[in-house]
């Protein structure tokens, strides 16, 4: 027989499938297939070590919170715990914080993406003279989703190094997932103005507006409003930890109802503070109906990555 697995071991097991039959019945009494989370971290290991030593020492872009990280696991225990929830697909979203490091980390990106066929190949980019060269790269590899980070890459996403980039992407209708509102704490050039700018100048760009665009929530739904392509990720929003810092008004929950084609779900997985079944309750607990949280959960961002007729080709996330 097989040696049992340590006292330690057994309970962490044991915590995980707990955790995992309680987001899988969310979803199951939806009637969904699954879930899609379009924000999750993935990069090579090494960066998110030091993404987490950045969180354990209160760092000044996360406002010097308490901010421990519920998932601090290896690399395949992640997948899998993904997977154990029943996320069809999600996201490698990785960011530069300086030149010179985007076109390695697309690297990465591609081939976490081979070797995960779950995973929505991911990209990103930094305004630097070589920018149009490697995104274009990414967009010929096969990258469906970009991720933008204007706070932590403190970075004008109107810099004209950035023109060429944008307009390709909305040309080739490929989403990108951009944090661009002012939390935890505000960045030189986060906020709505510099994306109202972008959008100006391409409208037809497809952003996803990362969680909700805290705390200019009701600035961040004005854009969705006016730019049909604009979408917005539900990443921390309404949890008890976000609630205390950041509330979203409530004035404004019949506007999200009204965009509920157009927002999708989003975790922040692995680096959140709480379980990450509890983004999913506190969707659940504002009371916008079945539809709109089938709609959040699942099918928006599997009509915008084409998931549905891949399934029926037999692909998965792919």
């Amino acid at each position: 027989m097989p040696p049992s697995a340590p006292p330690r071991q057994a309970a962490s097991d044991a915590a995980s499938a707990e955790e995992a039959g309680e987001v899988r019945r969310f979803w199951e009494r939806l009637g969904l297939p699954g879930l899609v989370d379009v924000h999750t971290h993935f990069m090579p290991e090494r960066v998110l070590h030091k993404v987490w030593h950045y969180f354990d020492s209160n760092g000044e872009l996360i406002g010097g919170l308490d901010w421990p990280i519920t998932y601090r696991k290896q690399e395949a225990e992640r997948t899998a715990l993904l997977r154990g929830f029943g996320v069809r697909a999600f996201t490698a979203m990785l960011y530069p914080h300086k030149p010179g490091m985007a076109r390695w980390l697309n690297g990465w990106a591609a081939d976490f993406a081979r070797r995960t066929p779950d995973c929505l190949h991911t990209a990103t980019f930094y305004p630097e003279p070589d920018v149009a060269a490697y995104v274009r790269e990414a967009v010929e590899a096969g990258a469906r989703v970009f991720k933008a980070h204007v706070q932590v890459g403190a970075y004008d996403p109107t810099d004209e190094l950035l023109q060429r980039v944008w307009g390709m992407l909305a040309e080739a209708r490929i989403p990108v997932v951009i944090h661009c509102g002012s939390g935890p704490v505000p960045g030189k050039h986060t906020g709505p103005e510099p994306i109202a700018r972008v959008l100006a100048r391409h409208p037809r760009l497809r952003l996803i507006i990362a969680h909700l665009g805290m705390p200019e929530y009701e600035e961040f739904l004005d854009l969705a409003e006016r730019y049909e392509q604009v979408r917005l990720d539900t990443t921390m929003a309404f949890t008890g930890f976000t609630e205390q810092l950041m509330p979203f008004p409530r004035r404004a929950l019949p506007r999200l109802a009204g965009l509920g084609d157009r927002v999708l779900l989003g975790s922040d997985f692995p680096n959140i503070p709480y379980p990450y079944v509890q983004q999913l309750q506190a969707l659940e607990a504002l009371g916008l109906g079945r539809e709109w949280l089938r709609a959040v959960c699942h099918d928006n961002a599997a009509e915008l990555f084409g998931l549905a007729s891949e399934e029926a080709q037999g692909g998965a996330g792919r």
